[in-house]
């Protein structure tokens, strides 16, 4: 069958600079079809159409506003054991229902806002454009900032002001969803990266056996692992102050103790320092004591105990915070104060 004998209706479309469509060549049946004549939406010709949609837009961005001050309200007010009836879910927690709820909400209007404004308001003229090279010559640059200047012109962001200024209100509300999720990370930590429990006449308290320590307990080159007195492993915040005041002692010849104050800290040749590594906090476990050299077994960060626990090999950027110790009258070891620098890893105060 040649071409003539297609019938005009079936041959392929072509549309012309003003929008017209016309048949194609009957000598070229593939030529390109072009695009079907633009239809207009009733917004486009019914300017209270238009601000019907205007208003529906605003009126989904005002909800997630309200869905974003109902999260934030929840997470306030509602209690984290309180629990609610959903059928067919049965008991789940209010709150997290709560937050779900409000959270999705919010979402969900920001997008349903932006998809019927782009849909009802915006221009839907489609545009066929050539393949062109990736680089982009002057003109191309100059055809891209029209073509911006004439999307944002017909997204009428200035004219609209109703529509603008709802979405950025719900645009900027919706973020602190998420700020307020910040305090799920923890209590602030005031004061207590600078401190321990340690203080003035605690008692070393040995980690394995729970009994205070004498000087005559600490073999000469041995590593013992203490915690300060009162402090229980059944207790509730065991786990968060041991973090922190975990301490390894370690008995040196004062002879082969090279810095001063490390000697002044000292008992007899018996040095008390921090076991969490300057690093990123794991607890230090190996002892050398041909050499006096503390190893952390995560990362090989290496202290040398005899002077001032310096670092001499590895990622950890401080020596070890000592703690000074003593004697009692009993004749049990004691510490003297709390650490005078915080322990573990720099922080951003701490530098």
């Amino acid at each position: 069958m040649s071409s003539q004998d297609i019938p005009e209706e079936n041959l392929p479309a072509e549309q012309d600079a003003h929008g017209a469509v016309s048949v194609a060549d009957e000598k070229d049946p593939f030529a390109d079809p072009g695009l079907p004549p633009h239809e207009h939406r009733i917004q486009d010709i019914d300017e209270r159409a238009a601000k019907r949609s205007e208003r529906t837009v605003a009126f989904l961005f005002t909800v997630s506003m309200l869905a974003t001050i109902g999260f934030i309200a929840s997470y306030v007010a509602i209690d984290v054991d309180k629990s609610v009836y959903i059928f067919p879910l049965g008991h789940i927690s209010a709150l997290n229902f709560a937050l779900g709820m409000t959270l999705g909400i919010s979402l969900f209007c920001i997008g349903a806002g932006a998809v019927h404004w782009a849909r009802t308001l915006m221009s839907d003229v489609e545009i066929a454009d050539e393949r062109h090279p990736i680089e982009a010559p002057p003109e191309v640059k100059a055809k891209v900032m029209a073509d911006f200047a004439a999307g944002a012109k017909e997204s009428a962001l200035g004219r609209r002001k109703l529509i603008r200024n709802s979405m950025f209100g719900a645009l900027a509300l919706f973020p602190l969803s998420g700020v307020v999720l910040l305090r799920d990370l923890g209590p602030l930590p005031g004061t207590s990266l600078r401190h321990t429990l340690w203080g003035k006449g605690k008692l070393l308290v040995n980690m394995n056996t729970n009994e205070p320590l004498r000087p005559s307990d600490i073999a000469v080159g041995s590593l013992t692992f203490v915690k300060p007195e009162g402090l229980e492993e059944h207790d509730h915040d065991f786990q968060k102050e041991i973090a922190k005041a975990a301490v390894m002692i370690v008995r040196i010849q004062p002879d082969n103790i090279k810095d001063k104050r490390e000697l002044e800290w000292s008992h007899e040749g018996i040095v008390a320092y921090s076991k969490i590594c300057t690093h990123v906090g794991c607890p230090i476990s190996l002892y050398e004591q041909q050499t006096h050299h503390a190893l952390c077994p995560c990362h090989q960060s290496t202290f040398d105990l005899a002077d001032g626990a310096r670092v001499i090999f590895g990622p950890a950027g401080h020596a070890l915070p000592q703690l000074r110790i003593g004697v009692n009258d009993e004749g049990y070891l004691q510490a003297l104060g709390d650490f005078d620098e915080p322990v573990g890893p720099a922080f951003w105060e701490r530098g």
